[in-house]
């Protein structure tokens, strides 16, 4: 039978649609033809982009914007928002606007372009993490920023328009919904019953191991328990820590290892599934949050969202979360 399923933290609720259980192997796709022809992101190619903002590379003299880096972090040559001027707020009557302001850069994760994330050396992936962490914290130094939404889409379904492996960044004048709501209900949680909700999630799912994919000495990896798509992850991790920026060498290391078996996992069940992922945490130079625990989601791409979907704001999904786990878990890599 169906189940209806609630997200404990945002209280969104999820249908669980066993009438439409479906094993991996129901779940094809076809890999994207490879599109050709000129790259921007390819080394060489480093004129064609916007001047670099951080590189990283394994030689002392590499001089920037040229061939030899490992990792490149490029403002995007098409930005949703852009970094020069001012906020300007205003009413529009019973309306509010602001200008749109923000940052919009690119991490390019390789110079490989065949190379993609799943695939991406210990080394190579590690480093990625750190990029992450460099633009946060230089991101943080301007008053006029508020949160920067670090995300990758991965595959034409998910919304990548280039083949070379990269992720995304945008700076925000304002706290998106989705974390809002985060913070706020874990805040809610937290008056209750004075623990942070994400630390007894992790508890749980640890003594139940039901829906635990991977897990490490600092990380665990789950499927949640009210998922929005077959085969969504959570990572997380264990000591309690509201930013991303909290982290020391031996979490870089760590979450590298469990990011990278994890996503080896989830192509072993699925070859080539398009996804997106997103990490989650505090606001800009926000104060440690006893009630908010920082995480990575991963998304598989594997449900269309519809009308149903749009006009309710549930999700369908169409096999349970412990059976996605048991698959994700059992997949030999």
């Amino acid at each position: 039978m169906p189940e209806l399923r609630k997200d404990p933290i945002i209280g969104r609720w999820i249908i669980i649609s066993t009438e439409r259980g479906k094993r991996p192997t129901d779940f094809i796709v076809e890999k994207s033809e490879t599109r050709g022809g000129f790259c921007p992101l390819c080394p060489g190619n480093e004129n064609t982009t916007p001047p670099e903002v951080l590189n990283y590379s394994s030689t002392s003299d590499h001089q920037a914007n040229r061939p030899g880096w490992d990792l490149r972090v490029v403002p995007n040559k098409y930005p949703a928002l852009v970094i020069e001027g001012s906020l300007n707020k205003e009413g529009d009557g019973l309306y509010d606007r602001m200008n749109g302001i923000g940052a919009h850069e690119v991490i390019i994760e390789t110079p490989d372009h065949n190379e993609t994330f799943t695939n991406l050396p210990p080394e190579r992936m590690i480093k990625v993490f750190l990029a992450y962490r460099d633009r946060l914290l230089d991101l943080a130094q301007d008053p006029r920023f508020r949160y920067v939404m670090v995300f990758k889409n991965f595959g034409a379904a998910a919304g990548a328009s280039l083949e070379h492996s990269h992720s995304q960044l945008i700076a925000l004048p304002i706290v998106p919904r989705m974390i809002s709501s985060e913070i706020e209900g874990s805040l809610s949680y937290y008056k209750y019953k004075e623990r942070c909700i994400f630390c007894d999630i992790i508890r749980q799912e640890i003594n139940q191991n039901k829906r635990v994919v991977a897990e490490n000495e600092l990380f665990l990896a789950i499927v949640p328990y009210a998922p929005r798509s077959p085969f969504e992850m959570w990572i997380l991790p264990k000591r309690h820590a509201s930013s991303y920026l909290a982290m020391d060498d031996d979490h870089f290391k760590a979450l590298t290892a469990i990011f990278s078996e994890c996503m080896r996992r989830l192509d072993t069940c699925i070859p080539n599934v398009p996804y997106n992922f997103v990490l989650h945490g505090a606001p800009l130079r926000s104060q440690p949050l006893d009630h908010y625990h920082w995480h990575f989601e991963i998304m598989p791409k594997l449900t269309m969202i519809a009308g149903f979907e749009w006009g309710s704001g549930f999700y369908i999904n169409s096999i349970p979360p412990e059976e996605a786990a048991q698959y994700l878990k059992d997949a030999a890599i």
